[in-house]
């Protein structure tokens, strides 16, 4: 992953200029932060093949995009929800995954601090508690902590207020914390994002998806 915003910025501005290397940065940099947000809202047996979707129009839009790296993780995000708001229109419901929010409250916890809570948030296993949450709640952490959205360009991608994301990541926090409290697998620590999966089925890996946006570039 890039730590480095300056260094986001000046690949995804190369990657418009048709640099493949550039777009394979960006692609290692954000993608990993990308498909734990879709995880939550389509559950993992989707979460490839819809980002992937997601990252194909990424590439073939990438020239109209304006801003910087924060904005582009917040433009990425956007396109990712709406890839995968349209593969849970036509499946017909949110997947259910391990429980639902009821699971959360009620629960005595060793320690009601959200910041335990976001110290775990990037493993697998904590993404898939995650998507137990009420969905608003889901996304404001996801983009919040994982994704690493400022509250204002959340607040864009979900189009809602940032007051108001403030106040469903908070809520989902303090709820995500209760349960990590109460699970034994929550006592494992793990830094840093999952590791990038392989694409599975039809997903697309980083060479294609540039292959693509060359391709696009080129019949501009």
């Amino acid at each position: 992953m890039l730590g480095d915003d300056a260094e986001l910025t000046a690949a995804v501005l190369a990657a418009q200029d048709g640099n493949e290397t550039a777009f394979r940065t960006v692609y290692r940099a954000v993608h990993p932060r990308l498909l734990g947000y879709v995880r939550t809202l389509v559950g993992d047996p989707d979460a490839e093949d819809v980002t992937s979707e997601a990252w194909l129009q990424i590439a073939r839009d990438l020239d109209r995009f304006s801003g910087d790296a924060d904005r582009f993780r917040g433009w990425a995000a956007r396109i990712a929800r709406n890839r995968a708001l349209d593969h849970i229109r036509m499946r017909g419901r949110r997947p259910a995954i391990g429980g639902d929010e009821t699971e959360l409250t009620g629960r005595a916890a060793e320690s009601d601090t959200a910041g335990e809570a976001m110290e775990s948030l990037a493993t697998d296993h904590t993404l898939s508690l995650i998507a137990r949450l009420p969905q608003d709640q889901a996304e404001a952490v996801v983009l919040r902590v994982v994704v690493g959205l400022d509250a204002k360009t959340a607040a864009e991608t979900l189009g809602k207020r940032p007051g108001a994301v403030r106040t469903a990541a908070h809520r989902g926090l303090k709820r995500l914390a209760e349960l990590l409290g109460e699970d034994p697998e929550s006592s494992v620590g793990l830094d840093g994002l999952p590791p990038q999966r392989e694409p599975r089925g039809r997903a697309v890996t980083s060479a294609s998806v540039t292959q693509s946006v060359a391709r696009t570039q080129k019949d501009m």
